[in-house]
C-alpha cells in the first residue's frame, strides 16, 4: 500500500464534517445503542445464502477503522467454499478437543459453562461464510523492504468491532471463534508469517431455532462500566 515518498506528513482539510444539535446527538445515539443491543452471538445459522458483495461491503467497513501511524495492519479472508470451511472446522475442532480435555484448565472451562460452549463446531460448516482475521506483524513498500507495524492487536481488535457491527447493521447475525493455536490457517488460506491469524468469524442468518445462552442477556449495568470525571 505504500510508497516511501508517501510518508510525509500532508495536511488536508477535513472532509467530512456533521453538524448535530445537541438533541439531535443524543438521539442519534440512542438509537443507535437501541440497535446495537439487538445483536447476538449465535451458533445456529441456517442454509439461506448471503451475498458476496454485502460480505465485502462490511470488510469494507471494516478497512476504515483507525489503526497505528494509519499502516491497518489487518487482512481479512473470507470463505464460503464448502471443501474450505470443513477443512478449517476440523483442524479447528482438533484444536478444540486439546483445549476441553485440559488444555485450558479448571478455572477457564468452568467460566464457559453457562455460555454451553464445547468442542463441536458445526456452524464453521453451517453458516454460509467465514471470515478470517489476520493481523499484519509487519508490512512491505513497494520495493521489498520491511517496516514495523505498530498498536498491532489494538488496531486489529477495532476493525474487528468495525466489522461485527456492519454484519449487524447487514441484519446478519456472526460468532467469533478464537481456536488457539491458529497457525493451521496461514497455511490452509496461503497467507504469509508476517500475519497472524486471530479470529474466525461465522457469518449469516440464524436458523428458525436459533438459541442463544441466557447468560449472554446480561450485560453490566452503565454504573460499573463508566467513570466520569467532569
Amino acid at each position: 500500500m505504500f510508497a516511501k515518498e508517501h510518508i510525509k506528513y500532508e495536511p488536508v482539510d477535513l472532509p467530512d464534517r456533521m453538524d448535530l444539535s445537541d438533541e439531535q446527538m443524543l438521539e442519534a445515539v440512542k438509537a443507535f445503542y437501541d440497535k446495537m443491543k439487538r445483536r447476538h452471538t449465535v451458533r445456529d445459522f441456517s442454509d439461506r445464502p448471503v451475498a458476496r458483495e454485502v460480505i465485502e461491503e462490511c470488510i469494507r467497513t471494516a478497512g476504515t477503522a483507525p489503526s497505528g501511524a494509519n499502516h491497518q495492519p489487518w487482512h481479512f479472508v473470507a470463505i464460503s467454499q464448502s471443501d474450505f470451511k470443513k477443512r478449517i472446522r476440523d483442524a479447528a475442532e482438533e484444536e478444540e478437543r486439546r483445549f476441553y480435555d485440559g488444555g485450558a484448565g479448571d478455572e477457564w472451562i468452568k467460566a464457559l459453562e453457562p455460555i454451553g460452549t464445547n468442542d463441536h463446531k458445526p456452524h464453521l460448516e453451517e453458516a454460509p461464510w467465514l471470515i478470517v482475521v489476520f493481523a499484519q506483524r509487519w508490512g512491505e513498500f513497494e520495493d521489498g523492504t520491511r517496516y514495523k507495524n505498530y498498536y498491532v492487536p489494538e488496531s486489529t481488535g477495532i476493525a474487528c468491532g468495525f466489522l461485527l457491527t456492519a454484519l449487524h447493521h447487514a441484519g446478519l447475525v456472526s460468532l467469533t471463534h478464537t481456536p488457539n493455536p491458529m497457525k493451521f490457517l496461514n497455511g490452509m488460506l496461503d497467507r504469509p508469517d508476517s500475519e497472524k491469524p486471530i479470529m474466525i468469524i461465522a457469518v449469516g442468518h440464524p436458523a428458525e431455532d436459533a438459541k442463544v445462552p441466557s447468560v449472554a442477556k446480561l450485560k453490566k449495568p452503565l454504573s460499573e462500566i463508566l467513570t466520569v470525571a467532569d
